[in-house]
């Protein structure tokens, strides 16, 4: 499957040695873009399955760019200087795979197989927390749920838990909704509290 790369490179001799080889390999389609011209745009244009960037000298504007678009894209990039402290916030803005300029053309394609299957793991990752987050969180919303009703209605915990599951019945809507909803009405400050919290 042919590939669509954004490749932001400030040698154009180099720029365009890689863009031939990736294009006539068949790997992937190359839009090159002259490094500083608008990058967050060009990649909202593109829409890109990679971005590589060539980079001479550090350059920490261009690392606020990629921190805001790599969470949605792979990144690589080669660069001209060896600073692990650089090294450290490239990674830490969301590059995927960080090289120093000079690596041989039949070593990119190999380099940007590893970055795109990094990403996708870490990716899959980042969505299975938050998955477990999101039930840890609905867990939490029901046994508050439930504790309100057994103290404020007198019920038993399966009784609490049966009337969420009825009332969810009822208005058609998912449990964890009413679940959310029933504990954000009952912990919401009254107006007798927000009259106290004024209070000197």
């Amino acid at each position: 499957m042919s590939l669509k790369i954004l490749l932001i490179d400030t040698d154009a001799g180099r720029a365009r040695a890689l863009e031939a080889i990736l294009c006539e390999s068949g790997f992937a389609q190359v839009v090159r873009v002259p490094e500083g011209a608008g990058r967050i745009a060009a990649v909202e244009e593109i829409k890109p399955d990679l971005i590589i960037v060539d980079m001479a000298l550090p350059d920490r504007d261009a690392l606020e760019d990629l921190r805001l678009v790599s969470s949605g894209h792979p990144i690589v990039m080669f660069a001209g200087s060896d600073d692990p402290a650089f090294a450290e916030e490239a990674i830490d803005a969301g590059v995927c795979s960080y090289n120093l300029s000079g690596v041989p053309l039949q070593d990119i394609k190999p380099i940007m197989a590893s970055a795109i299957a990094l990403f996708r793991r870490l990716r899959k990752v980042e969505g299975e927390l938050a998955e477990a987050q999101a039930m840890l969180e609905e867990r939490r919303l029901m046994e508050r749920a439930k504790a309100l009703l057994m103290q404020g209605r007198r019920m038993t915990e399966p009784e609490a838990y049966r009337w969420l599951q009825k009332t969810a019945m009822n208005q058609n809507r998912k449990l964890a909704e009413v679940v959310a909803s029933f504990v954000t009405q009952h912990d919401a400050p009254t107006d007798s509290h927000r009259e106290k919290g004024r209070q000197p």
